[in-house]
């Protein structure tokens, strides 16, 4: 089974890739959506957050305090580094607790996550792929979605490695810019993984 991890920058359309690849059968783990899933289910990570950063960090329900975690982390690399420190290792506990559900005979699976080259796990796949689209695109986009202004959205944007960086290490690219079908690009892709399989 081959692992093939897949990012691009916010708004790229990543997870729209992902929806199409999940379509033809292909078990994709989302690890940002996982990520917020954990910080609440995983009692290793839990205790970790409360000893980083204070009981303050759950309310009595148990749920997080997302105002006081980003009040810490925002804008401060140090403890933002902390916070990840704690997470990228229940992430990939998650994963391989994922992993272990997957048939053995399935060709290969995808990880999708934001921050694949940026938090290093990108050496545990055995391939990678960056879906990329112009920055005008994923501009319009992110503010539709999220409601932000243009500010806001380059400020996350800036936050990211670019694209150029992403697919000096990348083996693989899927360009969402409307000259290219993505269908037919992720079909592509789908054929070449099945056959490095066979």
């Amino acid at each position: 089974m081959i692992k093939v991890g897949i990012t691009g920058g916010i708004g790229s359309g990543k997870s729209m890739v992902c929806r199409i690849f999940a379509s033809l059968g292909v078990p994709v783990f989302y690890a940002d959506t996982v990520s917020k899933e954990i910080m609440v289910t995983d009692a290793v990570l839990i205790e970790g957050v409360k000893a980083a950063f204070g009981e303050e960090s759950y309310d009595a329900a148990g749920k997080l305090n997302n105002k006081h975690i980003a009040s810490i982390v925002f804008n401060h690399t140090e403890e933002l580094a902390r916070l990840n420190a704690l997470v990228h290792p229940a992430v990939f506990r998650a994963f391989d607790s994922w992993l272990g559900s997957i048939p053995a005979d399935t060709p290969y699976i995808l990880k999708e996550t934001a921050i694949l080259f940026e938090s290093g796990s990108y050496k545990l796949s055995d391939l990678n792929v960056v879906v990329t689209a112009p920055v005008t695109h994923r501009l319009k986009w992110v503010m539709d979605r999220d409601g932000a202004t243009e500010e806001q959205v380059m400020a996350r944007m800036n936050k990211q490695l670019t694209d150029q960086e992403k697919l000096k290490m990348a083996d693989f690219m899927i360009r969402n810019d409307e000259s290219q079908s993505l269908i037919l690009q992720v079909l592509e892709l789908h054929n070449r993984f099945i056959k490095i399989t066979e």
